[in-house]
């Protein structure tokens, strides 16, 4: 399977995407737009952040549980990862999202819904 990233409605009718890897593992959600076409703009960003390694924060949740934002050249977060076993899994998400992402096809199911 290839990478994608998968657009859906939330069930409070905003709009979410996660960035699948081939692995199928969901290595980056999103935040929630109000539009769709402010979602297609949150993965062309993604895309475009993607490959800038200091686009990255390296975060800890409060029980020690390590994961990562993606930020745009503005400072905004446009992803966050899941909660890693620890860092060496977290930077192999990160690795994930860099090789993924700037070439990930859209998997659209906002329409179902």
């Amino acid at each position: 399977m290839a990478a994608k990233f998968e657009l859906k409605k939330s069930q409070n009718d905003k709009f979410v995407f996660n960035l699948v890897a081939p692995n199928g593992q969901v290595v980056l959600t999103s935040e929630l737009y109000e539009s769709r076409a402010s979602a297609l703009n949150g993965i062309e960003s993604v895309r475009k952040n993607a490959p800038v390694g200091g686009r990255f924060g390296r975060l800890c949740a409060k029980n020690g549980s390590p994961y990562f934002t993606l930020k745009a050249a503005n400072g905004q977060v446009i992803g966050q990862s899941q909660m890693y076993s620890g860092e060496k899994a977290r930077e192999g998400g990160i690795e994930s999202v860099q090789a993924h992402a700037p070439h990930a096809a859209l998997d659209d199911q906002t329409a179902a819904n």
